[in-house]
């Protein structure tokens, strides 16, 4: 509250909201928009500098587990992205005299359960801590978020509905259904017993989208650049829902991630770490329920990324693993174990999540729907493709250490499991030439002596 009064009472916050902070008017909210992606993006860019120094000065570096080299490579990006971000969207969101009260509270709730995210994985990037510490965490924040404090209702976030997307189709051809939502059980946000699988559901919207983008986090630029798009298409879905606040908002995210993405570009100089992808996982998913009808979008343009994610964990549990076994057999690091560089593989996700994302723009509710089904489509021709490329090149990769392999020549890829926490690190170091992990050559060490011992 400190940091508010005082970037409040500057002159240049003054000028905004006496001359031009009118979000109900479309041009002035898109200079908003605009200034405010800027300001974080310069902020997050510049920031960086400062907390990598740190980092090196003060010895911020993940301690060194048994087996592994020295990372020198700091891990706290993910801090410098969340203080852009809260010091733009008070500068050129939350003074709005147009916001409303609602939008307002859920911005607050949002910020410490932000903020509590960010401080605890932030130390998890300097000293791991247990997975049932980081989940506490994250259920906190997601209760945070939904605002049960007062009143009897949830002030904050809750998803208790969803677009209906056979509303266009609901006269005859869908009698079973009609309207414009379909509500999970209640149609408001009282406190009651009926509201437990509605609760639930968002408990698992916000925890599973920070745990999708702290687990596509395993290369550089990978998750920053696909939460970035991301962002920018919720925000264009949003203005042209006449949401202009919640677009000015998501411009400035989108901005405090594009100002990260030069440091982590391959090879990279910093690590979002799990402050980052964490913090970047809880913000679209708060963005993408404010103001609904962004549930669908979120889910066609993450849908490579969340069905990766799906099939990975589904996957590990049929072969008996606990489903944060660390394996290499996520998307992106089979891509990398057929020749692709690190900036290849970026590129394709890049190009999925843009395809995607105009295709929900274009679809109506429907539509998405079939969209949906067509990114199934596509995660499924990814996958056949890389076993044929990975056949043609007779690269195939164990998928963990205990993978016996399968036939023809084995690439035993180095991984880089944490033995405390069993969570993995993120994999983001190339190889000495630059070339991609899986590509290197595994080393055989002779402990043999070097000439016979003698009786």
């Amino acid at each position: 509250m400190v940091l508010a009064n005082v970037l409040y009472s500057q002159p240049l916050f003054s000028l905004l909201s006496t001359s031009i902070i009118h979000a109900d008017h479309p041009d002035v909210s898109f200079v908003l928009l605009l200034a405010g992606a800027i300001c974080a993006f310069v902020l997050s860019y510049l920031l960086i500098f400062a907390v990598s120094k740190l980092s090196q000065r003060y010895s911020l570096i993940r301690k060194v587990e048994p087996g592994r080299k020295q990372d020198t490579v700091p891990r706290l990006g993910g801090v410098p992205i969340f203080l852009s971000f809260v010091i733009s969207a008070l500068l050129f969101y939350i003074h709005n005299p147009d916001l409303q009260q609602k939008e307002i509270i859920i911005f607050w709730l949002f910020l410490v359960a932000a903020t509590l995210i960010v401080a605890v994985h932030a130390y998890d990037d300097v000293r791991p801590l247990k997975p049932l510490p980081k989940l506490l965490a994250q259920t906190i924040a997601v209760i945070i978020v939904m605002g049960p404090f007062i009143n009897g209702k949830f002030n904050g976030v809750l998803l208790f509905g969803f677009g209906n997307p056979f509303q266009s189709l609901s006269t005859g051809v869908v009698p079973f259904y009609h309207g414009t939502t379909v509500n999970i059980f209640i149609n408001s946000t009282d406190i009651r017993l009926l509201a437990i699988p509605a609760v639930i559901f968002t408990w698992f919207w916000m925890v599973g989208m920070m745990n999708t983008v702290n687990l596509i986090d395993g290369l550089d630029g990978l998750a920053g650049g696909v939460v970035a798009i991301t962002a920018i298409f919720i925000a264009i879905t949003s203005w042209v829902l006449q949401q202009y606040t919640i677009a000015v908002l998501c411009a400035i995210f989108a901005g405090a991630v594009l100002g990260f993405l030069p440091h982590n570009w391959n090879p990279a100089k910093i690590f979002m770490g799990d402050s980052g992808s964490q913090f970047l996982g809880l913000a679209l998913a708060v963005l993408s329920i404010m103001g609904g009808a962004k549930i669908a979008l979120a889910l066609m343009v993450l849908g490579v990324p969340i069905l990766d994610v799906a099939i990975v964990i589904i996957n590990r549990v049929r072969r008996g693993q606990h489903p944060l076994h660390y394996d290499r057999t996520h998307l992106h690091y089979r891509l990398q174990a057929t020749g692709l560089s690190v900036r290849q593989i970026c590129y394709i996700f890049y190009g999925l999540t843009i395809l995607f994302g105009v295709l929900a723009l274009s679809f109506g509710h429907f539509f998405k729907l079939i969209g949906i089904i067509l990114v199934m489509v596509t995660m499924a021709g990814l996958i056949v493709w890389i076993d044929s490329r990975q056949q043609k090149r007779g690269l195939p990769i164990k998928l963990d250490k205990s993978d016996p392999g399968t036939k023809g020549p084995v690439n035993d890829v180095p991984t880089t499991e944490d033995p405390v926490t069993s969570v993995p690190y993120d994999d983001h170091e190339p190889g000495p030439n630059g070339e991609p992990i899986a590509e290197q050559p595994e080393k055989v060490v002779n402990s043999a002596p070097s000439r016979p011992l003698s009786s």
